[in-house]
């Protein structure tokens, strides 16, 4: 293809009029006017073509005009003729209301505008991009490889890449990393120092480039890709059915394993038009919640060590109220850490035998709460040494963290009422009584009590939902529906589906090439996202307030990297 004709053949046109959750895409197209050289139908929203050189001014005028505030991801990926660049954008208001923007670029030449002047966090996702799929993008500030090294040869997802070609990797001996840099002229008190990528003080395998003047923060860059695995070609390489379903577990491996099945099982059920029955709805939403509450206990835990050191106390304090919920998991599913409990349809299998004991022993822990976060709040929130360090710290305003496409507890932290489980409903949680926590402080104070207030509110949902599955008659238990044993989504069917992780929107985009398995496989992190943000959080503050942030942004290096 040329770049006179950009347009995509094999995509059908939506009819005139469509509509989805009140958003009136003839509307959004008259106001793209000729930015708009052509529109496709994808499952969860419709999608305008763009030019390469007119992206920019179309991600604009969606933002200021027509309220798209939201990039949650940029996705990359090649066809036979040509290269692709997809915007997936949403509203911070009301996420149900979601468009695309596609901008395909010739094989010869896929360079395409930067959208970085409309959305921060597309300067990562661009990275991203230009990393594994080599495209290029006019005006990005920094356009260099961001999990691979800079000499790396090669774009890994590109489909002529040579996974056997030898790779050379310079070592720079005894270079000054800032012997080019004089902001402060030759008297400048101008430091660099590195920060990791030693795993126990950055939350995994995490460099931190940090530039010092003085004593405070002039600039910190987050070096990443220590923990890269390919995760997305993994899973382009497996079937829907049953191949796909363990790697999720490993992305955000510590803590969030259904909840990143989930975001698997969601994309894929919507996108091969699959039913869960509504039993199984609710022993996910409850194993759910039970890993959030194990995964913000873990970020208390790993925050208070980070800040002032109590490893005795409430590190292991926090760890043995984890493990109570992690032993409820392990009765459930049969594993502790990789859970792949979930299957397309529903659940692996039913609660264990007794049903009594597990709602008994799950009733206890849940009565147990109350008076263990008191204790909680007493040993964190109340400390005086901890509210110095975090209060007005790592402050990230509102509007900030919405242009980077911060979600979870980092953005609720900010004042950002933002939660796909009420926004974009799914599972069983629009039947539930629960509610969203935000917090205006957008310090790393607001983080640590938004995460300890989700505890309550995960517990009321688990209560509830325990309620629910005791009653439920016996032989109305269906943990699966019935699915085909191999499935072969129509070509070029597009689904963008995610779901609210512990530490934020997780999600999953697929395109299908009639095939078992995807023709692409891309992966939304939350912690990607989020880390992005550190240097607005740290420039300014000293480096103690850097770590503090760091921990505040509950990370997980495997979910970063993927």
């Amino acid at each position: 293809m040329s770049l006179e004709d950009p347009s995509r053949p094999e995509a059908e046109a939506a009819p005139v009029g469509e509509t989805a959750d009140g958003l009136d895409y003839d509307a959004l197209e008259a106001l793209l006017g000729d930015l708009a050289i052509g529109r496709e139908s994808h499952i969860n929203a419709e999608a305008f073509v763009v030019r390469p050189d007119q992206v920019e001014e179309a991600l604009l005028t969606l933002r200021d005009e027509a309220g798209f505030d939201h990039c949650s991801c940029v996705t990359a990926q090649e066809y036979e003729d040509r290269y692709e660049s997809i915007y997936h954008l949403r509203k911070y208001d009301d996420p149900t209301q979601e468009v695309g923007v596609v901008v395909p670029t010739s094989r010869d030449n896929p360079v395409s505008q930067s959208g970085n002047e409309a959305y921060r966090t597309a300067d990562w996702h661009e990275r991203e991009a230009y990393d594994l799929v080599g495209i290029e993008y006019d005006d990005h500030p920094d356009l260099r490889r961001i999990l691979l090294p800079e000499t790396w040869q090669g774009h890994p997802l590109r489909k002529d890449y040579n996974q056997e070609q030898p790779q050379v990797v310079t070592l720079r001996e005894h270079a000054n990393p800032l012997q080019d840099d004089h902001r402060g002229g030759e008297d400048s008190d101008t430091m660099f120092l590195n920060i990791g990528p030693h795993h126990p003080a950055t939350h995994g395998v995490l460099h931190l480039k940090t530039t010092l003047d003085g004593e405070t923060v002039a600039d910190v860059e987050s070096d990443i890709g220590y923990l890269h695995r390919c995760e997305e070609q993994l899973c382009q390489q497996g079937n829907y059915r049953h191949q796909i379903m363990p790697y999720p577990d490993r992305w955000d491996y510590i803590s969030a394993g259904i909840l990143n099945e989930w975001a698997y099982a969601r994309t894929a059920e919507d996108l091969a038009d699959l039913e869960v029955p509504e039993y199984a709805q609710v022993i996910r939403t409850m194993s759910a919640e039970m890993c959030r509450i194990a995964s913000h206990m873990l970020a208390v835990a790993t925050f208070a060590l980070d800040v002032y050191g109590d490893f005795t106390a409430i590190f292991m304090y926090a760890m043995q109220d984890r493990e109570n919920m992690q032993n409820l998991l392990e009765d459930l599913t049969g594993q502790r850490l990789m859970f792949n409990y979930l299957r397309l349809g529903g659940v692996a299998w039913d609660l264990p035998e007794p049903r009594e004991e597990f709602f008994e022993k799950t009733r206890d822990l849940l009565d147990d709460l109350p008076e263990r976060l008191e204790e909680y709040h007493n040993l964190i929130t109340s400390n005086e040494i901890f509210q110095m360090r975090c209060v007005d710290t790592g402050v990230l305003e509102p509007e900030v963290a919405k242009s980077y496409g911060a979600t979870g507890p980092v953005a609720r932290g900010s004042g950002v009422d933002y939660d796909l489980r009420r926004d974009d409903p799914y599972g069983y949680y629009d039947e539930l009584d629960w509610d969203v926590v935000t917090e205006d402080g957008c310090d790393n104070y607001a983080r640590v009590l938004v995460r300890m207030q989700e505890v309550e509110e995960s517990a009321k949902i688990i209560q509830q939902c325990v309620d629910l599955l005791e009653d439920w008659p016996e032989e109305e238990r269906t943990i699966q529906s019935n699915v085909p044993r191999t499935l072969k989504p129509e070509p070029d069917t597009e689904i963008y589906r995610s779901v609210e992780a512990a530490k934020g929107e997780l999600g999953i985009y697929i395109r299908s090439d009639g095939t078992s398995k995807p023709g692409r496989f891309k992966i939304r992190s939350p912690c990607f996202s989020n880390l992005q943000t550190l240097p607005e959080m740290s420039q300014g503050e000293y480096i103690p307030d850097l770590i503090a942030s760091l921990g505040s942004l509950d990370i997980v290096l495997g979910e970063v990297d993927r």
